[in-house]
């Protein structure tokens, strides 16, 4: 065998019912798969898969918000501005060039199932001088106290509280922080994910990462494959550039599709939906808010497919689903990809099948979202994250986490679409749950035959003879990308 070629003997392939096989790989790929021989990596009958993919994430926030405090326990906003506090007490401020205190940024808070609003005097009160910002779990929502507010040019408003396009604008300035310390806390992210079985992502980043990725990769970034999205504010510099969707940029990098938002979410109460959330006033957006309408839509998906790039369209709640499936049938585009599909009408449900549509979903938003879609969506909860009803209509699905709004492990992903539950809580709606099989099918991009890219994951145990509560911590052995060793090794 040359050095770039390796054996894998006596590997069992998940949902494979024969006996153990060697599987031969050369240059990066699967040449053979079958027949036992000598020499090579025993693996000792441990079950081998296709590497796994998180089919949505924001890899810099996800990055930044595993440094940073997190508030997701809180139950109040007295109790997370509390939790503000105690870390400041603790740590002290982080000091700037100019001896100025840095912004102390927290992430997770969830005002959606709290009996107070986040407000100006809690945070105040946790930190009278230090700017605060506290970004939303769902990232559609950021809270600021008056040092905050001051600093971003924002003083005067009433509560602190922002949603949708200026709370983006505010995580965007939070941010911005120097390329070495983000590129090292990325590779470390990767490595966590290389290590949970991950061998790509798409990156959704809410900025023009090309740039960055490449700056990376150069430094020798090399455990994941990434296909990175671009937003519309950047759409037209991709075309200029001459990029398309599917195009490689390098070895593990390619141009991903166009990312446009229709709605907020619901964790924020501003996904767009035929039912007005209780408790809001008529000033308060009480459908949801529609960030882009069908008028804007046709023309940003024309304008990105007849330049060769493909789009993705984010669409949570019920009726920004419904218009942007009336945009695809009016460009007749099927196999058109939508990023969440959370909230639907049982009658959307056949066109997500007639259209073959992709539904990238994120299961894990129904555990973090089944208190507040029971306060905020009561009475529509059975059409609410209905990944059974999706496949069985004929979509298809792409798994994914939204990392940092769920972990960035398939295996906590694929737990909670099986299982449709977390911490010992009953099933929310499990007659909407998938099988293990088909939630892995949902989670990879390649297969274990001959000619397939060797992208692998070794697995001590049979994931499909799992539990849906073992397969949410489920073990990792070893992970391949390419042949080669990212994670493991034996």
């Amino acid at each position: 065998m040359s050095a770039a070629s390796v054996v894998l003997r006596n590997a069992r392939v998940v949902g494979s019912e024969g006996e153990p096989v060697d599987i031969e790989i050369m240059d990066g790929r699967i040449v053979t798969v079958g027949e036992q021989r000598a020499g090579g990596i025993d693996l000792e009958g441990r079950w081998v898969a296709p590497g796994l993919w998180d089919n949505h994430i924001h890899m810099n926030q996800w990055a930044l918000a595993t440094h940073r405090l997190d508030v997701s326990s809180a139950m109040s906003a007295r109790e997370a501005a509390g939790m503000v506090a105690a870390a400041l007490r603790e740590q002290g401020p982080s000091l700037g060039p100019d001896g100025e205190p840095l912004t102390f940024v927290a992430n997770g808070f969830r005002d959606g199932v709290w009996d107070d609003a986040p407000n100006l005097g809690d945070l105040d009160a946790a930190s009278p001088s230090i700017p605060v910002v506290v970004i939303s779990f769902d990232l559609h929502a950021t809270w600021l106290n008056t040092a905050a507010l001051e600093r971003y040019g924002l003083a005067g408003h009433p509560t602190g509280v922002f949603r949708e396009e200026p709370a983006f604008e505010i995580e965007r300035r939070v941010n911005q922080v120097p390329d070495e310390v983000l590129d090292a806390w990325v590779a470390e992210a990767a490595a966590d994910a290389a290590a949970r079985g991950v061998v790509g992502v798409v990156d959704l980043e809410m900025t023009w990462n090309l740039d960055a990725w490449q700056r990376r990769m150069a430094a020798g970034l090399d455990t994941l494959r990434v296909e990175f999205g671009i937003y519309t504010q950047d759409i037209e510099r991709a075309i200029e550039m001459g990029l398309k969707t599917g195009q490689r940029l390098g070895e593990l990098l390619t141009v991903g599709r166009h990312k446009i938002l229709t709605d907020g979410s619901l964790g924020t109460r501003t996904a767009y939906c035929f039912d007005a959330y209780p408790g809001l006033a008529p000033d308060e957006n009480p459908f949801g808010l529609l960030t882009v309408p069908p008028e804007q839509l046709r023309p940003l998906l024309r304008r990105s497919l007849d330049a060769g790039i493909i789009a993705t369209v984010h669409a949570i709640g019920d009726h920004a689903n419904h218009l942007m499936l009336d945009v695809f049938e009016d460009l007749g585009m099927r196999g058109a990809r939508v990023e969440h599909a959370q909230l639907l009408t049982v009658d959307d449900l056949e066109r997500f099948g007639r259209l073959g549509i992709q539904a990238s979903v994120q299961p894990e938003h129904a555990m973090d979202d089944r208190d507040i879609a029971d306060r905020h969506w009561r009475g529509r909860t059975e059409r609410a994250f209905m990944l059974r009803s999706l496949l069985d209509s004929g979509a298809t699905l792409l798994l994914g986490s939204d990392a940092p709004v769920a972990p960035l492990d398939p295996w906590v992903t694929i737990a909670a679409a099986v299982g449709r539950s977390r911490d010992g809580r009953e099933p929310w709606h499990p007659e909407q749950a998938i099988t293990t099989r088909e939630a892995l099918d949902a989670s990879v991009r390649s297969s274990i035959a001959a000619g397939e890219v060797a992208d692998l994951v070794v697995l001590d145990s049979d994931p499909l003879a799992a539990g849906a509560d073992a397969l949410r911590t489920f073990p990792v052995a070893g992970t391949m990308l390419a042949g080669r060793w990212t994670f493991g090794g034996f």
